[in-house]
């Protein structure tokens, strides 16, 4: 599976971003399609995930004001009410048959 990322960017707190993410090659059987984060001098973090049934989930710190959806191959993350603490590059992440793939990270930073 390939993934490519785009959607990133600079942007005012309260702004908006939508973060896209294109899966291609051997995509069938995909069992989950999410974002996470990555912060300067912290861990990598789950921001929102979607399972093939339809479930989501999200971090605490980004429940309702992110949104996670899937169009066919491609998983989208809609972000609003953005904070300056969101700053961070950003992976989408795909997993088929228990194998993990990674998108290159996308940068999004938020001025206050």
């Amino acid at each position: 599976v390939q993934l490519q990322a785009s959607g990133g960017g600079l942007v005012q707190a309260g702004g908006s971003l939508r973060l896209s993410c294109a899966a291609s090659g051997s995509i069938f059987g995909i069992t989950f399609m999410g974002w996470f984060r990555q912060a300067p001098g912290k861990q990598r973090e789950l921001v929102a995930g979607l399972l093939s049934g339809g479930s989501t989930n999200y971090a605490d710190s980004v429940k309702g004001r992110f949104t996670i959806s899937r169009d066919k191959n491609a998983v989208y993350l809609q972000m609003d009410s953005l904070k300056p603490e969101d700053t961070a590059v950003y992976y989408c992440n795909v997993v088929r048959s228990a194998t993990k793939f990674w998108g290159q990270g996308t940068q999004v930073t938020v001025s206050s």
